[in-house]
C-alpha cells in the first residue's frame, strides 16, 4: 500500500542500551510534536576497492554498513516534551532510542497496526533556522544512527 508521511509520529526514548527489537519496544518514549520533515535513513554499504598489480581491473566488495543520519526538522516549541528531550539529548554524548511510526495500517483487521522503525542514534546537532518574517522558527536535529534499524511492518492484527 502506498502512503504519505502525513500522520507520521517520531518519538525519543531513553539512553538505555537496546540492541534487539524487544529491548527497543520495552523502552519509554516521548512523541515529538510539530515535525515538518522526518528526513531519511537506511542502510548503505561502504564499497572497499582492491587494486592489484597483477590485475587490470579493480575488485570491489561490500564493507561495513551505515544507516546514515536522519535530519529531523521540528518547529521550535520549548513547551513540547519531545522537543525538550531532543535539546537535552544533544547536550550529552549518549545514544538514545527512537522510533518512527508511519500512518499505514490496513483498513481492515482485528487490531490493525502501523509500521514502526526502531533505532538508536546520537543527537549530533540542533541547528535553528530563523528564516523570514512569515517563516516558523525551526530546529533541525541530526540523528546519527548507530547500529541496525528494526522494522515492524504494518499488520492487520
Amino acid at each position: 500500500m502506498l502512503t504519505t508521511a502525513a500522520g507520521t509520529v517520531v518519538s525519543i526514548g531513553t539512553a538505555d542500551t537496546a540492541s534487539v527489537l524487544t529491548e527497543f519496544q520495552a523502552d519509554d518514549y516521548t512523541p515529538i510534536a510539530n515535525i515538518s520533515n522526518v528526513g531519511e535513513a537506511g542502510s548503505e554499504a561502504e564499497i572497499v576497492v582492491g587494486k592489484f598489480v597483477d590485475q587490470t581491473y579493480s575488485r570491489k566488495i561490500k564493507g561495513s554498513r551505515d544507516n546514515g543520519t536522519m535530519e529531523l526538522t521540528v518547529a521550535r516549541d520549548s513547551s513540547d516534551e519531545g522537543y525538550q528531550a531532543l535539546i537535552a539529548a544533544e547536550k550529552t554524548d549518549g545514544i538514545y532510542n527512537f522510533y518512527v511510526e508511519l500512518s499505514d495500517k490496513p483498513s481492515t483487521g482485528a487490531s490493525p497496526k502501523n509500521s514502526k522503525f526502531y533505532f538508536a542514534a546520537l543527537v549530533a546537532s540542533a541547528r535553528n533556522s530563523f528564516g523570514e518574517a512569515d517563516n516558523i522558527v525551526s530546529t533541525t536535529f541530526s540523528l546519527a544512527i548507530s547500529g541496525a534499524i528494526f522494522e515492524v511492518a504494518a499488520s492487520a492484527t
